[in-house]
């Protein structure tokens, strides 16, 4: 599968390539618009000194890392949301009859690198929160393996909103909510938000375990309201319960599919 992954994006990219200008454009277009997201945080610290007690760097370093995962698994995966598209013009049909998995080729249509610009921006955040931050070796160790487990977790998520467009084509918008919804509501503290939506993400939709729940520890803090930091170590065990449940999701919509007609 991953060979097979490689070799349709090459093929994009190759295809892209012949549009250097245009995909150069539109790279520096996906990097300058997520700029104004960090603009409105820092908006936000212009009038405040914290953010439900989170600094200006601690809160970058949430944002960094939260959109790092979303924009890695959005470039890698985002595109089987949607699926509804292809239900309709009847190019699902066609992947299901090729001799590769349906999964791999609706990730991988369309690939596009100029999404790449939304991840430099991510790196280019953390590059600037970490210094200010400090954090020891000893705490450290979490931050790639919770950027890691949200890649995985969002691309459950995406996967298991495309699984849904096989009962409702006309869902990616509710598939967006949790996705694209996600990302936004974990660039920020969640403790900033109702108890019931914390519990919700936490117990329900595991967003909080994209960042919020390892960052506590990384950050040596206590949730304002929730639990303590040392339970933030076995966050990442909610990354791989998510995969499985998903691809039973998906396996059970092409099932149940029937073809367009057409």
């Amino acid at each position: 599968m991953v060979r097979t992954y490689l070799l349709l994006a090459w093929t994009w990219l190759r295809a892209a390539a012949q549009y250097r200008a245009q995909l150069a454009m539109m790279t520096l277009g996906s990097f300058a618009v997520n700029v104004l997201d960090v603009a409105a945080i820092l908006v936000i610290f212009r009038h405040t000194e914290s953010l439900a007690g989170f600094g200006l760097a601690e809160v970058m370093f949430l944002y960094g890392t939260a959109e790092l995962a979303f924009a890695t698994s959005d470039m890698l995966f985002g595109n089987v949301t949607r699926l509804s598209e292809q239900i309709r013009t009847g190019g699902f049909d066609t992947m299901l009859i090729r001799p590769a998995s349906a999964f791999v080729q609706m990730a991988v249509d369309r690939f596009g690198v100029q999404r790449l610009g939304r991840v430099t921006q991510a790196v280019v955040v953390l590059a600037i929160a970490l210094p200010q931050l400090d954090v020891p070796w000893s705490r450290a160790w979490m931050i790639p393996l919770m950027i890691l487990c949200g890649i995985v977790i969002f691309t459950s998520i995406f996967t298991l909103g495309g699984a849904l467009q096989f009962l409702l084509t006309d869902a990616p918008e509710v598939a967006n909510a949790f996705t694209y919804g996600g990302s936004a509501l974990t660039q920020y503290p969640l403790s900033v938000y109702g108890a019931e939506l914390v519990r919700g993400v936490t117990f329900v939709v595991p967003l909080a375990f994209v960042n919020w729940q390892p960052a506590l520890f990384v950050l040596d803090r206590d949730a304002p309201r929730g639990p303590p930091h040392w339970y933030s170590p076995p966050a990442p065990g909610a990354a791989p319960a998510a995969p499985p449940f998903a691809a039973l999701a998906w396996r059970a919509g092409v099932r149940r599919y029937r073809s367009t007609g057409s």
